[in-house]
């Protein structure tokens, strides 16, 4: 099962940022400066620890926690 909280640790680890950082509708890119060499470790990190495979269409659609809660719990629905 997913957990929001697990996720949002996770994200804050890899970009070396206190969690109260990540709500839920932060922008990873526009709030947060995230570049897509630390978004592509994101992703690295959240498929290694979930074991889904995240195609490259999709990962556009993470831009904020919610939506790579979202993205992440309908692949581990469809496992």
């Amino acid at each position: 099962m997913l957990d929001k909280e697990e996720l949002r640790s996770i994200v804050a680890q890899v970009l070396d940022v206190d969690t109260a950082e990540i709500t839920d509708d932060v922008r990873f890119v526009d709030d947060l400066e995230v570049d897509s060499l630390l978004a592509l470790e994101i992703v690295v990190v959240l498929e290694k620890k979930y074991g889904v495979k995240l195609p490259e269409s999709e990962l556009r659609q993470i831009v904020t926690l919610q939506s790579a809660y979202d993205l992440l719990a309908g692949k581990l629905q469809a496992v």
